[in-house]
């Protein structure tokens, strides 16, 4: 006898349960010497560790804070090797889940108006492009640069006046799909520039002399899918050959320095660089709009969030750059900029930096 079940209870038994982490903690810990430094690199080895700072085992060293996450299951041997070796340790989340479901507060306090003191999930940010350039036609205009490998589109924002030969500078935000406050940087971004012209001295004499290209959401298909089934997903959502483990480090998919490290080559690990440099849709989009605008892109600045740091070239290397000073000055006047004219409680929030 054949039974047929209906179409429903398919579906039903076929979605996925999004991943909790119910009593999952954060720890930081600060090694005090190189042997405290290889334990916590060793119980990298035995245990699931989900490093937070720095993002990469081999980044680890003495005297440097070190935060991770912890399952349940492995809390307590973690916690038992610490003291074991004499190493202090603080929990900043005692309960991971409990902060996450925080998070995802997407009622609207005026129905039909953007918020930009909550998270916006995807559907909201692609409805924001568009009432951006509905609202300021001659600020603000979108392009699409390509889809993602589940075929979502890249749309990128320009801010400016419309000349292409004008100086600009270009900016991603979510190219790890877990750091929420990145994309939300992106669209305050838009809508300060957009909105503050002609009455903020600072953003209009920026405008007034070059333009911004913004990419909202640089991995979309993750930034989805931290929405939808895991909160702490990172990578995007591409398959990999020969392995059940699901994307790639958009972040270290460039053709720079590509898989120069030992843990960028493990497809289940979240530094996976992919295959081959720009071997994803998403990476290959940016690097070629870009290209086809080397004439006007003289900077390309990438949120991030967690760290409250400033970061320049190069990442793979700590042997300074030619510029190094040049790129020291023009860093420490952003800096000011953003602590005396902008909403720095707002980059730097608490939900960033206990959840990104």
């Amino acid at each position: 006898m054949r039974f047929i079940l209906p179409l429903g209870l398919i579906a039903t038994t076929l979605a996925i349960a999004p991943v909790r982490f119910d009593r999952e903690k954060v720890l930081r810990v600060k090694p005090q010497d190189e042997k405290q430094a290889n334990i916590i690199k060793d119980l990298a080895k035995t245990n699931q560790l989900d490093f937070w700072y720095p993002d990469a085992i081999h980044h680890i060293a003495a005297n440097m804070t070190i935060d991770f996450r912890v399952s349940e299951k492995e809390f307590h041997s973690i916690q038992s090797a610490l003291d074991q070796n004499k190493m202090h340790y603080e929990i900043l989340i005692h309960d991971l889940q409990e902060e996450i479901e925080k998070q995802f507060d997407v009622k609207e306090d005026i129905p039909g108006r953007h918020s930009y003191a909550k998270y916006n999930n995807w559907n909201k940010i692609i409805a924001w492009t568009k009432k951006m350039v509905h609202k300021h036609p001659e600020m603000v205009s979108r392009i699409k640069i390509g889809t993602t490998v589940e075929d979502n589109p890249l749309y990128v924002l320009k801010i400016g006046k419309r000349d292409e030969r004008r100086k600009a500078i270009f900016m991603d935000c979510g190219i790890h799909a877990r750091e929420w406050i990145s994309p939300a940087f992106c669209q305050w971004f838009v809508y300060q520039a957009a909105k503050t012209y002609g009455k903020n001295k600072i953003m209009t004499k920026l405008l007034d002399r070059m333009n911004f290209y913004v990419l909202p959401v640089f991995n979309v298909d993750g930034y989805i899918w931290s929405w939808t089934q895991n909160r702490m997903w990172r990578k995007n959502r591409s398959k990999n050959q020969n392995s059940k483990c699901i994307g790639t480090d958009l972040n270290r998919n460039f053709n720079v320095s590509w898989n120069s490290f030992p843990n960028t080559k493990n497809p289940c690990l979240n530094t996976y660089g992919g295959p081959e440099p720009e071997s994803e849709k998403e990476t290959k989009a940016v690097t070629d709009f870009i290209r086809s605008h080397l004439k006007s892109i003289k900077a390309y600045i990438t949120f991030h969030s967690y760290s409250q740091m400033l970061l320049f070239p190069y990442g793979y290397t700590s042997k300074l750059p030619a510029n190094h000073k040049d790129l020291a000055k023009v860093a420490k006047i952003g800096t000011d900029v953003l602590a005396t004219r902008y909403e720095t409680r707002y980059i730097y929030g608490p939900i960033a930096s206990t959840i990104y």
